[in-house]
């Protein structure tokens, strides 16, 4: 079992929904990016979901899109964010992280390499939002031999036909995208969410986790009442690019958190 696993057996056995959090490695800059993300478990968040930066996200909004860019502006690095992970596994050996990027940097590093100093950096899994199930031999199923959980997203867009796909491969949990587009685009709706989540959990008995168009504790709270949890990102990027202090960030996340864990 990952910790990815033992995480979500612990929610379950306290009845409790999962809170993941994002934040893009490096934004605005190491140490700032490295506080919060040592802030977090405190804060209330179950899963940390990292952001590695790259130069063409696609699947990303405004919001995650420049952080990504102030990220390598100031020279952030797939090896520097792998740095960053085992300076956070210094202090918490317990929370599970998850990379979620592109292909392109992991590629360039070798495969086989990247997987090695992933595992032992202390990465729990991966989302790799360009690599399709057709590509699975690439990176998904050597990453779940070499011990990491690899996140699918599913969408409004995945019928009946193309969900087994989708989940042939996954582990972990299935990260559902409530909306239609971009990161950050548009608020999401417990009533558009609660069915979807119905239709993938008769197909896995993975967790399903919500993401995208989540904002604030209310939403936290009625999107994670229909599924097995939420993730946060664009929201808690808008907070550190706004400037503000890392004890306000960590504030903003508790709320989002608590939202959650009241589900």
């Amino acid at each position: 079992m990952t910790r990815i696993d033992t995480k979500f057996a612990q929610l379950a056995a306290d009845g409790k929904k999962a809170f993941v959090a994002y934040i893009m490695a490096g934004d605005p800059d190491i140490e700032t990016s490295l506080e919060v993300m040592k802030g977090m478990p405190a804060a209330g968040v179950d899963i940390i979901e990292l952001g590695l930066p790259f130069t063409d996200p696609m699947a990303d909004g405004p919001t995650i899109q420049l952080a990504g860019q102030r990220a390598l502006d100031g020279g952030m690095t797939l090896n520097k964010t792998l740095q960053m992970v085992r300076d956070f596994r210094k202090d918490d050996e317990t929370t599970p992280i998850v990379l979620m990027g592109y292909y392109n940097p992991i590629y360039s590093h070798g495969v086989e390499q990247f997987l090695k100093d992933a595992v032992e950096a202390g990465i729990d899994g991966l989302i790799v939002v360009d690599l399709p199930p057709e590509e699975d031999s690439e990176l998904c199923i050597p990453a779940q031999a070499a011990g990491m959980n690899f996140i699918r997203l599913a969408t409004p867009t995945t019928d009946d036909k193309r969900l087994p796909k989708v989940l042939q491969n996954t582990s972990g949990f299935v990260y559902y995208v409530s909306i239609t587009g971009i990161t950050g685009a548009a608020a999401a709706q417990a009533s558009d969410v609660a069915p979807e989540v119905a239709r993938i959990k008769a197909k896995t008995d993975l967790p399903v986790i919500v993401g995208f168009g989540i904002r604030d504790p209310e939403t936290s709270q009625s999107i994670a009442s229909v599924a097995d949890g939420c993730v946060v990102g664009s929201a808690i990027v808008s907070e550190i690019a706004a400037g503000k202090p890392v004890s306000d960030v960590l504030a903003f996340v508790a709320g989002l958190a608590g939202g959650a864990h009241a589900a």
